[in-house]
């Protein structure tokens, strides 16, 4: 069996025991120490770490596993070893930032199906190899293995992400961010590399290394200095100067991460614009406007400009009650269950169903209240405009309303399918008021502000009936769903 060498540095971390291949001896064993340094191998006596899967500024990750479990369960250990010379404050902020995060793991892991639990928390204080006669101390910590690929190592393999994948993800991080802002965790580096797709299409939340506690928050919203640890380009202005953090902060970084999926770009800052302080990643994509105008408000440089909440977001996409669909399932895998606790879904297996395609129909995203008053308003000034030249060539009230209807109708589904949006409703109502315009006939001998006052009119009145439904739906949805 081979178990490597967790010691930073280490000339040759690499060792094989061929008498733990019996697994009476391996799980009675007292200790195996590296044959290089002398490290000892077996941390506190259970976890063997067999692969190193990462290191970066303040740590390194090891694949292991637990020999006190019946099947030896896979577990990933991460160590504490900040790198470079940094400063006794800077050490002492990284060690606080590794020992978060075991803090958060142990209170949120077990309660959140999509945030790995967190098995163990134990220094290890040995002799140094390096400085002979001194002892050096290490941190680990040991957390569930979610056995699968991460957005920023899935984007490398299958390139750019459809509209539909990115709106699954949003879907599933948005929810973790409810639960962690709930619990008053600011999460601060969200990134693809940071969120993990299980080999069962589920995804998971990784690295609280850098949470922010916000239990104690001071009043008006603010949730603490930042500590200055981030991703750059991934981070908005205030976590990068240093000032308070918000939920609002990691929903900033979540939409990077999106315009990182859809666009494919790899170099985060290409698709910022210093000059005009500004993304500039819509014309790389065709996406909805609503989600590109979701991530524009997401990606504001003002906090308060933002979504405030993962639940705004989600409201905003009209995506909290949607199904989530698997979209990166290989033909042998099982598909996604309904929610379990993380054991059973990991454990269970299921032949796989086919995935059923998306009706064009159903990918089309919904209007928002604001889109919808202005159809209204569109479709009254139109319809006024309308009724004045169809009346003035039929000259009967029956067929006159009868066509109306008709072909309001027909606008009105053209604005829902977003056939007509912004650009095409002005084309409409301009060329309708110069029909009637320049042919008196067509105006039943009207005046052209008289006509302009009927479809102000009818515009107004659109708007505020339109409103009134609205407010009457809305009464009734929180009424029963009480």
């Amino acid at each position: 069996m081979e178990i490597y060498c967790t010691r930073p540095g280490c000339p040759r971390p690499r060792n094989y025991f061929s008498d733990l291949d019996d697994h009476s001896i391996l799980r009675t064993v007292q200790q195996k120490y590296c044959t290089t340094c002398g490290m000892p191998l077996i941390l506190v006596g259970r976890y063997l770490p067999s692969k190193l899967l990462g290191r970066g500024g303040f740590g390194a990750a090891f694949l292991a596993c637990d020999r006190y479990t019946p099947g030896m369960r896979q577990c990933v250990v991460k160590q504490f070893q900040p790198a470079g010379n940094l400063s006794p404050t800077q050490l002492q902020l990284a060690q606080d930032l590794f020992e978060r995060e075991a803090t958060v793991l142990e209170e949120i892991g077990s309660q959140h199906e999509q945030i790995p639990d967190l098995f163990a928390y134990f220094p290890v204080i040995v002799s140094s190899f390096f400085q002979p006669g001194q002892q050096e101390q290490f941190f680990y910590l040991v957390q569930e293995y979610i056995d699968g690929q991460n957005l920023e190592e899935e984007l490398a393999h299958k390139g750019k992400f459809s509209e539909q994948e990115v709106l699954d993800v949003l879907q599933d991080i948005l929810k973790i961010l409810q639960f962690v802002h709930h619990k008053g965790i600011i999460h601060r580096d969200i990134k693809p590399s940071n969120i993990m797709r299980h080999r069962n299409g589920k995804l998971y939340l990784l690295d609280f290394g850098a949470v922010k506690q916000v239990a104690n928050a001071p009043p008006g919203g603010g949730v603490g200095s930042s500590t200055g640890i981030f991703s750059l380009g991934f981070a908005p202005p205030e976590q990068m100067s240093g000032g308070q953090v918000f939920p609002s902060t990691d929903l900033y970084a979540l939409a990077v991460t999106i315009v990182i999926l859809l666009t494919g770009e790899k170099n985060v800052t290409k698709l910022f614009d210093v000059y005009s302080n500004q993304w500039q990643w819509r014309e790389r994509v065709s996406v909805s406007p609503l989600l590109a105008n979701t991530l524009d408000r997401m990606l504001l440089p003002a906090a308060n400009q933002r979504f405030q909440s993962a639940q705004e977001v989600l409201d905003a996409l009209n995506l909290t009650f949607q199904p989530i669909v698997p979209t990166h399932i290989h033909p042998h895998q099982p598909t996604q269950l309904p929610p379990q606790t993380k054991s059973q879904t990991q454990s269970q297996h299921t032949q796989p169903s086919p995935q059923m395609p998306l009706s064009p129909t159903s990918r089309i995203a919904p209007l928002s209240t604001s889109e919808l008053l202005i159809g209204a308003g569109f479709s009254g000034f139109e319809g006024g405009l309308i009724a004045i030249a169809v009346y003035s060539v039929l000259r009967s009230t029956n067929i006159t309303l009868a066509a109306c209807a008709v072909i309001l109708a027909v606008l009105i589904f053209g604005q829902k399918q977003r056939w007509i949006e912004k650009t095409e409703m002005l084309v409409f109502a301009a060329g309708t008021f110069a029909a009637i315009f320049f042919f008196p006939f067509l105006r039943i001998g009207l005046t052209i502000p008289q006509v302009m006052i009927i479809a102000v009119a009818g515009g107004l009145v659109a708007i505020a009936v339109t409103a009134l439904f609205r407010l009457i739906y809305k009464l009734l949805t929180v009424f029963l769903s009480k």
